[in-house]
């Protein structure tokens, strides 16, 4: 299928999950040779992780695009817009780019088919979008290309590069289990699983049975292990709109950050993106100031995001998130009535995430909402959980959004988190209200 426009390619990327399965590594190894082996030459970056992968993603972008290097990014999922998968430095890649990555691969389907000798072939979602990236990228003479992984690492799509310059463990927590594994020892095991011979690895040192699997498998391949821990960073100043931390670094020695953020998770996740500057061939070549601004001037979507005066997004979606999610709103300053729009799809823990929000004593009240996903649980459902807390449902997440928006008063607060799909749907509504 060879789409005419940007609308037309990205429904039918929509559609693939109807009738297609996950592929082999093999396959998709294959069909990278088929486009021309778009990474060969290339400094890649791969990140896994349970979550801040994204983050760390976005700030190594940042800081490599402001130490003169052009970088290619492809993270997932996206909030509004496919192309933000797609990342060329600081800006999402064009619809005229997207449809060109599109053709380009469906183009060598066909070719695909008869040297795979499988005739029914065809990439899923999310392999169609990670090739598509690898031949923009290659397109667009990026030298440095990041990949978070989807789910998981041994067996992600994007493993199938085999020469990265570093790899990256973010931290790691309870999610996917029904594919990764129900231990910590486990799901380590996956995302470990895309660590290569002699290639460092750079690893969030929170959960220490999490960094036993990484150290050993590291070591087993003969990589340098870089582990990073909270004691590594110091919170020096916090502020309604910012952070401010420090750290030693290897070629900087001690240097004081900051983030233009509430995220207080955030100091972490760019803790580990310094940390993987140091790593990184040829990144010794990035000035000190280049890396305080580019962590400065990161802008990272869904993550304790004000999308309105005291209205805050975040895209905490497991127990380990919402956690997070909980720290950042202890420390907002808040004078008023904290409110939380909460959404949540079934196959994740969504007791374990009710069960946090209610014992935090943090929220006034609570709105369950329904989310356009057929993963999304019934906001009735949602709301019996939240016994012990004032709690209400809605079908209509953009009613019940207004709704508290109009009860709203100035010092108070409203927060919309508990998935990527509610933080998406709002962060368009409010795109299409302010568009009008």
């Amino acid at each position: 299928m060879l789409a005419d426009s940007y609308g037309q390619a990205k429904q039918y990327i929509l559609e693939v999950p109807k009738f297609t399965a996950k592929n082999s590594l093999e396959e998709t190894k294959l069909f990278l040779k088929l486009l021309g082996s778009p990474e060969e030459g290339k400094k890649i970056i791969h990140v896994a992780g349970t979550n801040g992968k994204g983050s760390v993603c976005a700030y190594l972008c940042s800081m490599l695009t402001k130490g003169g290097y052009l970088t290619g990014m492809f993270t997932s999922p996206h909030l509004v817009d496919m192309r933000e998968r797609f990342r060329i430095g600081s800006r999402i890649i064009s619809e005229e780019k997207f449809l060109w990555g599109f053709r380009f691969v469906m183009e060598r389907l066909e070719e695909m088919r008869k040297v795979s000798g499988k005739p029914e072939y065809h990439p899923t979602f999310f392999e169609l979008l990670f090739l598509m990236g690898m031949a923009i990228f290659r397109e667009e003479n990026a030298e440095y290309i990041i990949l978070e992984t989807g789910l998981g690492g041994r067996m992600d799509a994007t493993n199938a590069v085999e020469n990265p310059a570093l790899t990256v463990i973010t931290s790691i927590g309870y999610d996917h289990m029904e594919y990764l594994g129900n231990t910590i020892e486990e799901i380590a095991g996956e995302k470990a699983g895309i660590l290569k011979p002699g290639v460092p690895v750079v690893y969030s040192d929170k959960r220490r049975n999490a960094s036993i699997v990484i150290e050993e498998r590291a070591k087993i391949l003969g990589n340098r292990a870089v582990g990073i821990k909270e004691g590594d960073f110091i919170y020096n100043k916090l502020t309604k709109k910012s952070i401010d931390f420090s750290m030693h670094s290897r070629y900087y020695g001690y240097i004081r950050l900051k983030l233009e953020t509430d995220a207080l998770y955030q100091a972490e996740n760019a803790a580990i993106a310094v940390r993987c500057m140091e790593e990184i061939p040829d990144a010794g070549n990035v000035k000190r100031g280049q890396i305080e601004e580019g962590l400065q001037e990161t802008v990272w979507e869904g993550r304790m995001e004000e999308v309105l005066p005291g209205v805050y997004v975040d895209g905490a979606h497991n127990e380990d998130g919402m956690h997070a999610f909980i720290r950042s709103v202890e420390a907002d300053g808040c004078e008023g009535r904290r409110y939380l729009l909460f959404s949540a799809v079934r196959d994740k823990n969504y007791g374990g995430m009710i069960n946090i929000l209610r014992e935090s004593g943090l929220f006034n009240e609570t709105v369950a909402v329904g989310i356009h996903n057929s993963r999304g649980m019934e906001p009735e459902e949602l709301a019996k959980h939240f016994k012990g807390m004032k709690c209400s449902f809605a079908e209509d997440a953009g009613q019940a959004f207004s709704g508290l928006l109009a009860r709203k008063e100035e010092k108070d607060f409203i927060y919309i988190a508990g998935s990527l799909y509610l933080a998406g749907e709002m962060k368009a509504l409010l795109r299409r209200k302010s568009d009008d």
